[in-house]
């Protein structure tokens, strides 16, 4: 299954891809292959159980905003890593088809790529997910070199790779490029990175190993907040968001939908909420049009053929105003 394939370049970074000048926002994390199963419901175990269906995807939280953002016409680039295996043809060949630049994506022969199985449970369209790391040396810090890409505004990290990233926040800040975090896992050395930060988006249990898991949401937000990032927010699944900046608490419910799957939606989010930055939009802005697009993601499953086009988000929160 892991068979090697000679499509992808067998060189460290491709560097005979020329880095586009157009592009406004630069990824760095994880991408990986997605193969996303549905069943009826999460079997037992020691049983058999059916697919209902069965597709694949390319996934990771930068590599999944980058998309969402090109796919809203926004030109990106991805950093990260990969290797010559059919996995990493493929996470070539998906970003390509996808628009995302590649050009300072490593490729670092005889490793392996990220993949992930995905089993999506029909109901209510919750997953679980079972995940192979990759083997490949992710991008060092000699290899970031936001300059490559003059016009960028904006660079949002995953919080893993953390020498590179903690380099391409340090390069961003020295520019003037805005930095955003999706902060998923606290992970050693996560603190140093925070306080490079300008915008960190966390999950809800993110601040856990720092306060405890039953710290109220606007502690949580104004803890986070004392470590550097001007704006903070915190998603809450369907429960929506909650956000912090000067001072003021934002609240964002999450937009009813019947879900198929949630897989990337948080990763959507993230995407979202850059594209409002890129249009100069205020928190509650930002966080609306974000909710609208992740709601959608789940409503649409699909891995990255669910990622909704501008015109379903902003329908969607037309329709929410109106009702």
């Amino acid at each position: 299954m892991n068979a090697r394939l000679t499509a992808v370049p067998m060189s460290s970074l491709n560097t005979e891809k020329k880095p586009s000048e157009s592009v406004l926002v630069v990824g760095l994390g994880q991408v990986c292959v997605d193969y996303v199963g549905r069943v009826p419901d999460y079997p037992p175990e020691d049983t058999k159980m059916e697919l209902e269906g069965l597709f694949t995807s390319c996934g990771g939280p930068a590599a999944t905003a980058m998309a969402a953002l090109s796919r809203w016409g926004v030109p990106t680039s991805l950093l990260s890593g990969i290797s010559d295996d059919s996995f990493g043809f493929l996470i070539a060949e998906t970003l390509a088809k996808e628009g995302v630049d590649s050009s300072c994506l490593k490729t670092v022969p005889g490793y392996d790529s990220q993949f992930a199985f995905i089993a999506v449970t029909a109901e209510d369209g919750k997953r679980t997910i079972f995940w192979n790391r990759s083997t490949v040396p992710p991008p060092t810090p000699e290899e970031v070199r936001l300059g490559f890409f003059p016009n960028a505004r904006i660079l949002h990290l995953d919080g893993l790779m953390l020498p590179a990233a903690k380099a391409a926040a340090a390069q961003a800040r020295a520019t003037g490029v805005t930095v955003v975090m999706d902060a998923g896992t606290f992970r050693e050395g996560t603190l140093d990175l925070v306080s490079l930060v300008d915008v960190l988006i966390a999950s809800e249990t993110f601040a856990d190993p720092m306060m405890g898991e039953k710290t109220p949401q606007e502690q949580a937000l104004q803890r986070l907040s004392e470590l550097g990032p001007r704006q903070v927010v915190i998603t809450l699944g369907a429960r929506g968001s909650i956000g912090l900046h000067n001072g003021k608490v934002v609240r964002q419910p999450a937009f009813s939908v019947v879900s198929k799957d949630t897989t990337g939606a948080g990763d959507v989010y993230h995407g979202g909420y850059i594209y409002g930055l890129l249009n100069g939009w205020n928190m509650p802005a930002c966080m609306a049009f974000a909710s609208s697009a992740a709601a959608l993601k789940c409503r649409n499953g699909g891995g990255w053929r669910g990622i909704p086009t501008l015109h379903a988000i902003q329908n969607l929160m037309k329709f929410k105003a109106i009702s």
